[in-house]
């Protein structure tokens, strides 16, 4: 399994600090954010990951990462998304790289106080398909929520008035080879993008979605709130990382 981190976009909710850097390079705690996804692929044995990145300031991931030795990789893969044409726009520029193999798809602002070790392990067991994680929430009406059967998902609502879970969908998602054909089936949304509920929704349409709840914390850190909570919790209990 190859790794994806989607780390592009504009970022305009963190402005104006993101007038002078890409969002994902903002410190959370101690740390770049972008280095709490690589982590989470490092520690689940994904070893063979590309950065997708776009805007002014794509080139500070190269002098920050490098070649990802400070992560004990040999290199790092590194992709150019121009504009801002969706997350499975971003992870379209991917194929080559994927190569025919299956993809773990990790968006670059969530970070995760444990691992994903168990779910990718399943993934691998499974003849086809694709895996997403869950987590539940208080508040799950902000969020894509699933609804799930035997462990199977048989249901996924955008941002719904009366949820039937309180499982939201974090940014993390497992995808067979055939998730660029579906890419390309794609028509974008009213928003102008391609939109990875839609690649979501074809694999539940055949049957073959999973899913795997999350133990320990999750939060994005696409916001001031949701940046300063996430260095709050890295701060008192850590997260899922490898330096």
């Amino acid at each position: 399994m190859k790794g994806i981190i989607l780390a592009g976009g504009l970022g305009t909710r963190l402005a104006p600090l993101t007038n002078i850097t890409n969002k994902h390079l903002l410190p959370v705690w101690d740390k770049p954010m972008i280095y709490y996804p690589i982590g989470c692929l490092v520690n689940a044995g994904i070893t063979d990951i590309m950065i997708v990145t776009g805007g002014n300031y794509a080139g500070d991931f190269l002098r920050l990462l490098r070649n990802g030795e400070d992560f004990g990789l040999k290199r790092l893969n590194y992709a150019y998304q121009k504009g801002e044409g969706g997350i499975a726009d971003a992870l379209r520029l991917c194929e080559g790289f994927a190569d025919g193999d299956s993809v773990c798809v990790v968006l670059g602002d969530n970070i995760i106080e444990t691992n994903i070790n168990r779910a990718v392990s399943d993934f691998g067991k499974q003849d086809r398909g694709a895996k997403i994680i869950l987590k539940e929430v208080p508040d799950p009406e902000r969020f894509g929520v699933a609804e799930f059967s035997g462990g199977r998902v048989i249901g996924i609502e955008e941002k719904p008035k009366a949820p039937k879970s309180k499982h939201a969908v974090i940014g993390i998602y497992m995808y067979d080879a055939r998730v660029f054909d579906i890419i390309r089936t794609l028509k974008p949304s009213g928003r102008g993008e391609l939109e990875i509920t839609d690649v979501n929704n074809a694999y539940i349409k055949d049957g073959s979605m999973t899913c795997e709840v999350l133990e320990g914390w999750w939060t994005d850190a696409g916001t001031f709130e949701s940046l300063h909570r996430a260095t709050c919790l890295v701060k008192e209990g850590g997260a899922n990382r490898v330096t």
